[in-house]
């Protein structure tokens, strides 16, 4: 169901945010962050407050998880820990959220990326071993580029890489940090209520917000 009934027939560029949009990554996500605490030896963390951490890359969300005070040296550890537990782990629990194949598959007319701030590497991996890579023509991650969401630098490098004027364009996200991407760069907002930081999206007034994103392609006809 769409939160509104506004169409968007000038947009032909798709760029989606990754984690609680397209990929439910939420439980190997917090099975992660709490095998990293247990290796710093700290003490887990209810699922739902991790969750909340996620969205500004593996950096934030380990110095969100550990708090102050805590050391570089720490921090550091930390990260490095995350992500080799997470590369053997990414897959076991992630899948599509209802409606996303569905969708990508009625925008077969549309020019479509994902930039996420998720490192680049799992982010491709996880897209690969989902089946999804023929959707995309593009795939960015948290260190594809000198800045990540929601500094513009990457939607405004794929609008270059589609020839397209941020009005042709709409960038599709659960959380502010999407929402925040779109408006710098100057594009439309989406957008998802199923997501991982959707609480926070009804403050940020999207311009069309979607509990499915099979609806999406519906208010893209002209």
């Amino acid at each position: 169901m769409s939160k509104n009934g506004k169409q968007f027939p000038g947009v032909s560029v798709l760029v989606f945010d990754l984690d609680g949009t397209l990929i439910d990554s939420k439980l190997d996500l917090a099975l992660s962050m709490n095998a990293t605490l247990e290796y710093l030896g700290r003490k887990p963390m209810d699922h739902d407050q991790i969750f909340s951490y996620v969205g500004n890359g593996v950096p934030v969300l380990i110095k969100r998880a550990l708090g102050e005070p805590t050391s570089e040296e720490e921090i550091e550890k930390g990260i490095v820990h995350f992500l080799d537990y997470y590369r053997s782990h990414m897959l076991d629990n992630t899948l599509p959220y209802p409606g996303v194949r569905e969708a990508l598959d009625a925008l077969t007319g549309c020019s479509l990326a994902v930039l996420t701030n998720k490192p680049v590497k799992f982010s491709q991996a996880i897209i690969d071993g989902l089946h999804m890579n023929k959707y995309f023509r593009f795939v960015y991650g948290g260190n594809s580029f000198q800045k990540k969401k929601p500094d513009p630098m990457g939607l405004n490098t794929l609008l270059r890489e589609f020839g397209a004027s941020p009005r042709e364009a709409m960038m599709v996200g659960d959380s502010d940090v999407d929402i925040q991407t779109a408006r710098n760069a100057g594009t439309w907002a989406c957008g998802v209520t199923y997501g991982m930081g959707s609480a926070k999206l009804p403050a940020c007034c999207p311009d069309l917000l979607l509990d499915n994103l099979a609806d999406l392609p519906a208010r893209l006809q002209k």
